[in-house]
């Protein structure tokens, strides 16, 4: 099957050879004609051998191309024929009928070009003729963008190129065609530069040659100026006649264009920058121009060696039609005639490579066919050779080096050839080639980029013209993205460009140039590591100026709008201050999420270095390379190109991949001033201290050298003394010095040394001397004055002839060559001189060195080269020159720098310098952030802002800057509104402000998220939570508090509104009602006010303050001590807080410390002493102290049963204690709940006695009203509080009678007149008894005296005679009571919560409680209206700003009603309930007291066993009878004795049954006598004394029971126990007090119980007596003994008749009255006489007011009356008989002669003042 190729090719054969035809007939050929037209006869021919074949690969390529491509060659077809053979040419390209891999490839793809390149045609018309160039376009597009195009060799890829510039550049072609080309250009640029990766740079030697012939300057450099560009005008065909027309002058500055129509000749006219184009008149559209397939004579070739593939420039301005222009030397080119004007040729406007070096020139045959082909290195390639697979070089890197230098000379702005136009084009390929390829690795491109082009781009960016502009930006970016490591101080002065623009206070600078610099600096800011790079290298380098430091202050104060306008300036600058957030965010981001071992990734960073380095600077490569693996092509298949860089991706052909490993990246290199490759933030700090140091010193070396040294040697930067190599070094390496001061310093003649050295630091080895020169006078200003510039000269010159070898005859032959080559630079460039002479010729410099080398000449050549380098480039001198010179020569210094190791740029890993980065930005960028933030509408903007205020924190709390996210905070706070706002209006304006919730929101989730590193910033939290609590915004959740005593066990901190007073009348409330509802009440709130108000709500709950207090726990320790200074710093003062707010901070901190319980250790001194604070120093009863205190008991009983703070607990308990009594009695009942709660959870976990101490001293206070312990109340002054500081015992001693409001207690003695019912004045004896009767008329608030004691004793002591426990008792609370028995049974009823440590305790709490219940504690009612604080009032708070009426909030009084601690119900007397309640109390406390009495001696065996298996050395624990009575029963039988003198009937009862029960109970059995004695002293007397008080006036039978029965358990226990009691040496004593009770009894009644029950008694006592022997003695005379005498003379004085009744037979005479008794048997110490004669004892009862108090002075005073016992047995002088028991008199009483006992009588009294223990030890016989 014949292939379809073939009638393809046959079929465009037919289309073109018609039209040739059909051309012909019109041009009336005849038909032999056909035969000798060349062009139909080689397609007739190709006919023939296509009829032949059967595959078109059969054929060379040239084969089937030949014809088509003379067609386009021959300069007699018209346009539209030439325009069918292009289309038929690019056809067999699309359809790759050319196959690549065939060997005639190359040459067939050769010939294409070279005739595309020179396609010639006759001119119709302009339109016509754009047609045929843009065929032409797309025929070179399609050539080299199709495989086979690879085989194009370099000069034809530059041909190709020069056409598509040619038409782009050529102004009168229509701008359509000029796109187009412009578009097909890009396309192959992309091709090209994606393709580099594949081509290998050449070495050096070879580079040379071949650069050579593709060299193409932007054009020849005439004499007359440096940046004129000139062209030859195309070559003329070889038959067209020349023409004298056109001559010109070379050196002429217009150019001659080809003469178009007619001959016209066609001047540019640069002067005008217009140029007039004259009409074309003829069809002659187009440029003449040759055809190259015939040799070109070897004279022309060597003029134009020197630029011979010069890729031409094609225009001169921008408006100039471009043209060729000629090249003076050019004999052929001078100028041209045309033959003839319908068929002058119309040739491709383009033609690229003036003069190929292609060996078809030399050859002769015309055949492109048999050409042969020579190599770069010069191997000639024949037919034969080609056969054998060597073929025609395909492009490499030299065309793409070409085709960059000839992009990088368009974008001069200072040729005047570069039109705008052409400015702009070179800047989009260049953008093209720069996306394109990773150009660093190529060395020659490289040094292209360093130089012209970051220039040119440095120059653009100072034009005005937006789009060249914007242009360089793009390039600059690309270059500086990827090859910034090689360019370090070219980018240096490119963002000093953009600073200085964004500066710039130019009006005539438009804004968008500044948007457009700002832009490119966030685009870099952008680049991975970027930022970290300029710091690294620029900031941290001494030489380098602080680039980070200053383009983010600059960025910063860029940010903050003057106007209060936001512009997109403003914006930008945020984001690029963002920027650097945002990528550290990043990196922490990813440091958190990776594994700990790479946490810190700065640590590994040493180890990784290398490999990071070289990834970022192979990356581009490793991109390109990728293509390795492409898969060639299908070249049979059609494969129409699509785009430059696909197709490059597909092209293997001639493509040398670049080795990855190159040499240069294995070792990384290191700056000097860094001792490893990633400096550690240390060492940078210690660069920029040293570079701040260094500026310091340069800038005084610029005043003063020398001062400029010593500076810096004192800092030490420097060596002292100088060392001259180290200061040479230094002049040389800092460009801040001033050049003119070093030239001065060096120059002195003192300083000859430095010179030598300062020389020395040049390499001037293989320089020749002008060069070295140049070198050297670079770097300082050469002074004026001759002898300097000798001293300068001659040092430079010895060492220049040193290190070269001494090339001269002598030194002074270089001193004078050197002078020569500096008065040659001054003679040719210096204006003034310049002026007055004409500059030196060449013979002239010649002439004046003759002789001068030693008598012999110079090298003339060495002259000549000297002469031509200083008349082309002047020695600049530095600080001299102004504008290009200028320029040229800063940028000569800055190359120089480049190419030092100061050029050295460091590539350093992403996040290596995060922290030092973050440090210097943070505080310009939240400054920013919350201005924009604060003045933008935008909700992008807004979120813009909060995500930036995010990530500042998320870094701030990633590297633990505390400081940086307390600003973030306070400045968020800021935007809430929450605490400027007043209250009022607070929901209303939050709940409507969008952006204060979004500045909400973001600050709690801050928080909740890195609270960890919060510290002031807790303050402004706090603050904004206390607004919001005030406002009423808070969950209920955090309003509700934990309490005791409320049903609910929560009550709110936010209380109702009520009216400020409960007091006012009805009426006034009504008024003011109506008066509100006048005012807002018919309104009501807005809806949108309520719409607010609930946006506020919804708002705060996704804020989730409550989470602040729940995630404490997870909290660094500073942070939550921060949390809780700021909470604990809210106390309530005038101007701040109010109480209220206190109380909810209170709340939130115990809630914060429940959370962390398991490090309550750290923070509890804190916390104890903020609610000592609160409870202690109140000096009247709050809510808060009532916060404060249930606070402390919640803390108390969550945290004891933890062991490390347990303890610690139980003492802050006491803060209670140390309360005032008043303020404590307030809040009694909430703690009375606490200590139930406490208790019941915790009892277990109290161990030691002080804590024991601690609870049971509270429960008394709370329950009992027992006054704290002295010793703990805090000193105070407060004027209604006891006097200011006192000693315990004088706080004991000292009685507090004045009823005032705050008091809740009445003195004793009032108390029982009250009772007493009955009256007495007040006489000398009450004062002598050291009390005082205050009469019912006293009570409402006279001030009555106190009588001090006397001296007090040292301790209190316990006055064990009494059956009270004599403690000072206040007003107490029911339920208080009520609740601490609980308690207390709570702990005595179960065995486990009973220890030793805790056991007395329990006993004395019972009694407290004893006294404090009795009679119903119907003592505390009394009077109770006026010592009562008002409990309507008690917690309605009024704060005196509310007075002024200066609230801060709305609420008319925030009062909260108090719970009033008395019921209501008790205010109006004593109600029947109530009796009932405290009824129950008393049984309680009864049965507790039995219970513990009968089991009181098991609970001691038991632990006197344990500690003996124990046998730990604590205090020893005695279970015998002694230890038992003495701290178990005897206190407990006072208690019971105690409730048996209620005034409750069934009270009295109980008890006296229980006591009954208790004295008789088995236990006691063991007791010996000396405790029944005690038993007797202690329990009965003081009972049955006190039973003989008028109790209970009202019961008058009840009380006749009781005393009867309390006189039968008397003589109950007295014979029970009488055996033990004989053995007592004072058992006369005993007996004879029995007796007297019995007296009194007899008369005490009213009825005739107790007088029939009495001697019932006595009977049975004095018979069993009798029985026992008692009364009979052998020693006598009568046979009885004393006793017995004694006993009747008792008896007798009330009951006289009783002894005949009993003792009838053995009635014994009476004993005279005054015979004295005998004195006690001797054991009892000091004895006194009894007294002689018992006097009569008054039968009437003895009443409460002729009882003296028993309580000793040594007591604390008592503010309980109603508990105490009545006073017992005064002894009034009137020498009544004496009562045994005279428990504690007061020391008054102690003198007074008349009143003496048995001794035995007054044990007490004894006690209280002797050191001799109480009772004797029983004898032992």
């Amino acid at each position: 099957m014949v292939d379809k190729n073939i009638y393809i090719v046959q079929g465009e054969i037919s289309v073109v050879v018609a039209a040739i035809k059909r051309n012909s007939r019109w041009s009336t050929h005849t038909p032999l004609d056909e035969e000798q037209d060349p062009l139909l006869n080689s397609f007739s021919q190709l006919k023939e051998t296509l009829n032949n074949i059967k595959d078109l690969s059969d054929v060379e390529p040239n084969v089937f191309l030949r014809p088509f491509l003379e067609v386009v060659r021959s300069e007699d077809t018209t346009g539209p024929i030439t325009g069918l053979a292009l289309t038929s040419v690019n056809k067999f390209l699309s359809y790759g009928l050319i196959d690549a891999n065939h060997e005639g490839a190359a040459e067939g793809i050769e010939n294409m070009a070279d005739a595309v390149t020179h396609a010639r045609f006759v001119g119709t018309d302009p339109a016509s003729d754009e047609v045929v160039l843009m065929k032409i376009l797309q025929v070179l597009r399609s050539l080299l963008l199709t495989p086979v195009g690879a085989h194009l060799t370099n000069e034809s890829v530059c041909e190709i190129m020069q056409s598509c510039f040619r038409i782009c550049f050529e102004m009168r072609l229509s701008e359509l065609l000029r796109k187009s080309a412009e578009h097909t250009l890009v396309d192959m640029v992309q091709l090209l530069f994606s393709r580099l990766p594949q081509f290998k740079e050449e070495p050096k030697s070879y580079v040379g040659t071949n650069m050579k012939k593709l060299k193409m300057r932007a054009g020849g450099m005439s004499e007359s100026s440096k940046w004129k560009k000139q062209k030859r005008s195309p070559r003329p065909p070889r038959h067209v006649v020349r023409s004298p027309s056109g001559q010109m002058d070379p050196g002429q500055s217009s150019t001659l264009t080809n003469n178009l129509s007619g001959g016209v000749p066609f001047i540019e006219q640069h002067s005008g920058g217009s140029s007039t184009l004259p009409g074309l008149d003829s069809a002659v559209s187009s440029i003449s121009s040759p055809t190259t397939d015939s040799g070109l004579d070897t004279g022309s070739k060597t003029t134009s060696k020197e630029d011979l593939t010069d890729l031409e420039q094609s225009s001169s301005t921008a408006t100039s039609p471009v043209t060729p222009t000629t090249e003076p030397g050019r004999l052929e080119s001078q100028g041209r005639g045309v033959e003839r004007a319908q068929s002058a040729s119309v040739e491709s406007i383009p033609e690229v490579l003036e003069d190929r070096d292609l060996l078809a020139d030399q050859s002769d045959s015309a055949s492109v066919h048999d050409m042969d082909y020579v190599n770069p290195r010069g191997v000639r390639f024949t037919q034969s050779t080609q056969k054998e697979g060597a073929a025609l070089i395909p492009y490499g890197l030299p065309c793409l080096r070409e085709l960059f230098r000839f992009l990088i000379s368009l974008t001069n702005p200072h040729d005047r050839h570069n039109s705008d136009v052409m400015m702009h084009m070179g800047l989009q390929l260049l953008n093209v080639a720069l996306e394109a390829a990773h150009i660093a690795p190529y060395q020659s491109l490289l040094c292209l980029v360093k130089d012209e082009l970051c220039r040119h781009l440095t120059q653009l960016l100072g034009v005005d013209r937006m789009n060249l502009y914007a242009a360089s930006i793009r390039v600059c970016f690309l270059l500086f993205e990827g090859m910034r490591e090689h360019l370090k101080f070219q980018l240096e002065m490119y963002l000093k460009k953009l600073m200085d623009i964004i500066t710039s206070e130019n009006p005539k600078m438009a804004y968008e140039m500044k948007e457009m610099a700002l832009e490119a600096i966030v685009q870099l800011w952008r680049i991975p590591s970027f930022v970290t790079e300029l710091y690294i290298n620029y900031d941290c380098d001494f030489y380098c100026s602080n680039l980070f430091e200053d383009l983010t202050k600059l960025l910063s104060k860029n940010a903050f709008p003057v106007s209060g306008q936001l512009y997109t300036t403003h914006l930008l600058s945020l984001e690029a201050l963002l920027t650097v957030i945002d990528s550290t965010e990043a990196h922490c981001q990813a440091k958190v999420l990776n594994s700990a071992a790479q946490q810190d990734q700065s640590e590994s960073t040493t180890v990784e270095g290398d490999s990071s380095v070289n990834t970022i600077t192979d990356s581009t490569t490793v991109s390109h390379n990728s293509d390795l693996n492409a898969v060639v092509p299908e070249t049979r298949t059609a494969c129409p190109p699509t785009s430059g860089h696909l197709m490059a991706e597909k092209m293997r052909l001639g493509r040398q991949d670049q080795e990855e490993t190159d040499t240069e990246k294995k070792s990384l290199k290191k700056p000097h001033r860094f001792n490893s490759c990633l400096p550690d933030s240390q060492e940078l700090l210690e660069i920029k201290n040293k570079k701040k140091l260094l500026i310091t010193g340069t800038e005084q070396f610029n005043q003063k050298p020398k001062k400029g040294i010593q500076i810096l040697q004192e800092k030490g930067l420097l060596s002292s003394p100088m060392d001259n190599n180290e200061v040479a070094q230094w002049l040389r390496e800092n460009p801040r010095l001033d050049k003119k001061m070093i030239g001065e310093f060096i120059s002195d003649r003192r300083n000859t040394d430095l010179l030598d050295s300062f020389v020395n630091t040049f390499t001037f080895q293989g320089l020749r001397i002008d060069e070295a020169l140049r070198l050297y006078l670079e770097a300082f200003r050469l002074p004026g004055e001759a002898p300097v510039i000798h001293r300068l000269l001659e040092t430079f010159t010895d060492n220049w002839q040193k290190v070269n070898g001494n090339p001269f005859q002598s030194n002074d032959a270089g001193f004078a060559l050197a002078y020569a080559v500096i008065m040659l630079n001054t003679d040719q460039h210096n204006h003034n001189v310049r002026k007055q002479n004409i500059p030196m010729t060449l013979e002239q410099f010649k002439k004046n060195l003759k002789g001068v080398n030693g008598g012999n000449d110079f090298d003339q050549d060495m002259l000549e080269d000297i002469y031509n380098a200083i008349k082309n480039e002047e020695i600049v001198m530095p600080d001299e020159q102004t504008g290009l010179v200028k320029e040229n020569y800063v940028w000569s210094v800055l190359l120089h720098r480049g190419a030092s190791s100061e050029g050295m740029f460091l590539h350093v890993p992403e996040s290596s310098y995060d922290r030092d980065l973050f440090t210097m930005t943070w505080g310009p960028t939240i400054a920013a952030l919350s201005y924009v933030f604060d003045k933008s509408l935008d909700e992008n903007i807004i979120q813009k802002a909060i995500a930036g205020f995010r990530k500042c924190a998320m870094i701030s709390a990633h590297y633990g800057f505390s400081d940086v996210f307390d600003n973030l905070i306070i400045s968020l706070c800021k935007f809430t509104t929450l605490s400027s706002e007043s209250v009022e209006n607070l929901p209303t304006v939050f709940g409507s402000n969008r952006k204060a919730q979004v500045a909400a929101k973001t600050v709690f989730s801050l928080a909740h998220r890195h609270g960890d590193i919060l510290r002031e910033g807790w303050k402004n939290i706090m603050d904004s939570m206390l607004q919001l609590f005030r406002a009423e915004l808070l969950p209920k959740s955090m309003v509700e508090v934990e309490d005791f005593v409320d049903p609910n066990e929560k009550i709110s901190l936010q209380r109702e509104e009520t009216p400020s007073n409960r007091g006012e009348s009805a009426v006034l409330s009504f008024v003011s009602w109506l008066t509100l509802s006048e005012q807002s009440g018919l309104r009501g709130p807005s809806t949108e006010n309520q719409e607010a108000k609930q946006a506020a709500l919804l708002c705060i709950k996704h804020c989730d303050p409550e989470k602040l207090i729940t995630e404490s726990k997870f909290l660094q320790l500073e942070s939550l001590q921060e949390l809780m200074k700021a909470l604990i710093s809210v106390t309530p003062d005038e101007e701040t807080y109010d109480e209220e707010d206190a109380a909810f901070c209170l709340e939130m901190l115990l809630r914060i410390i429940l959370e962390n319980r398991d490090r309550v250790s750290c923070v509890w001194q804190t916390v104890r002493d903020h609610l000592y604070q609160l409870c202690v120093h109140a000096s009247e009863s709050c809510f808060l102290v009532e916060r404060a205190v249930v606070g402390l008991l919640r803390l108390a009983i969550r945290l004891l049963r933890r062991e490390d703070i347990g303890s610690q607990v139980l003492l802050s308990l006491r803060l209670m204690l140390m309360m005032k009594p008043y303020v404590l009695s307030r809040v009694s009942r909430e703690v009375a709940y606490g200590l139930h709660e406490l208790l019941k959870t915790n009892a277990a976990n109290i161990h030691c006695t002080d804590d024991w101490y601690t609870l049971f001293s509270l429960l008394e206070c709370i329950g009992a009203g027992v006054k704290p312990p002295a010793a703990l109340q805090v000193a105070n002054t407060h004027p209604d509080i006891d006097t200011g500081a006192q000693s315990d015992s004088e706080l004991s001693s000292y009685h507090q009678s004045e009823v005032s409001l705050d008091r809740g207690y009445t003195s004793d003695s009032e108390v029982y007149t009250e009772h007493g019912k009955s009256r007495m004045p007040r006489s000398a004896t009450d004062v002598d008894v050291g009390w005082l009767v205050v009469g019912k008329d006293d009570l409402d608030g006279s001030k009555a005296a106190v009588t001090p004691a006397s001296k007090p004793l040292s301790h209190p002591l316990v006055n064990q005679y009494s059956l009270t426990l004599g403690q000072d008792m206040g007003l107490h609370d029911t339920k208080s009571l009520i609740k601490c028995v609980d308690s207390l049974s709570f702990i005595v009823r179960d065995a486990a919560h009973v220890t030793p440590e805790n056991f007395e305790l329990c006993v004395k709490a019972i009694r407290v409680f004893v006294e404090a219940s009795l009679n119903g504690g119907y003592r505390t009612h009394e009077k109770k209206k006026s010592h009562k604080y008002d409990s309507k009032s008690s917690r309605l708070r009024k704060k005196p700003r509310e007075k002024e009426g200066t609230s801060r909030r709305t609420k008319a009084s925030n009062q909260r009603p108090a719970r009033s601690h008395s019921d209501d119900e008790e205010d109006e007397g004593v109600p029947a309930s109530y009796h009932t309640v405290s009824f129950q109390v008393s049984l309680d406390l009864l049965d507790l007291m039995h219970t513990l009495h009968t089991r009181a001696a098991g609970i001691y065996s038991s632990w006197a066993e344990e500690q003996h298996h124990l046998e730990d050395a604590g205090r020893k624990i005695e279970a015998d009878s002694q230890t038992l009575w003495s701290s178990c029963w005897c206190p407990l039988l006072q208690g019971m004795a105690w409730l048996c003198c209620d005034a409750r009937r069934q009270v009295r009862m109980q008890a006296l049954t229980y006591l009954q029960r208790a004295l008789l109970v088995h236990d006691l059995q063991t007791l010996d006598a000396v405790e029944w004695e005690s038993c007797f002293n202690k329990v009965l007397f003081p009972l049955l004394t006190k039973l003989l008080d008028n109790i209970s006036p009202a019961d008058v039978g009840g009380m006749e029971e009781t005393r009867m029965r309390a006189c039968t358990l008397l003589s109950k226990v007295f014979l029970q126990h009488l055996s033990p009691l004989l053995s007592l040496p004072t058992f006369a004593a005993l007996w004879l007090t029995i007796l007297d009770f019995m007296d009194k009894y007899m008369h005490a009644g009213s009825s005739d119980l107790l007088l029939e029950a009495i001697p019932e008694s006595l009977k049975n006592m004095l018979l069993v007596m009798d029985t026992a022997g008692i009364f009979h003695s052998a020693d006598s005379r009568t046979g009885y003994s004393d006793l017995w005498e004694i006993t009747w003379e008792r008896i007798d004085c009330f009951l006289p008749r009783l002894k005949e009744e009993l003792f009838k037979q053995a009635v014994i005479p009476e004993p005279v009255c005054n015979v004295p008794v005998e004195p006690v048997p001797p054991p009892v110490p000091a004895p006194s006489p009894e007294p002689a004669a018992e006097p009569n004892i008054p039968s009437r009862p003895v009443s409460p007011q002729d009882i003296s108090s028993p309580v000793p002075p040594s007591k604390p005073p008592m503010p309980t009356p109603a508990k105490m016992s009545p006073p017992e047995s005064p002894l009034p002088p009137l020498g009544q008989s004496p009562l045994i028991l005279q428990p504690l008199a007061s020391p008054l009483q102690v003198g007074i002669p008349p009143m003496s006992l048995p001794i035995i009588l007054n044990p007490a009294l004894i006690e209280a003042t002797s050191p001799v223990p109480l009772l004797p030890r029983p004898s032992t016989d």
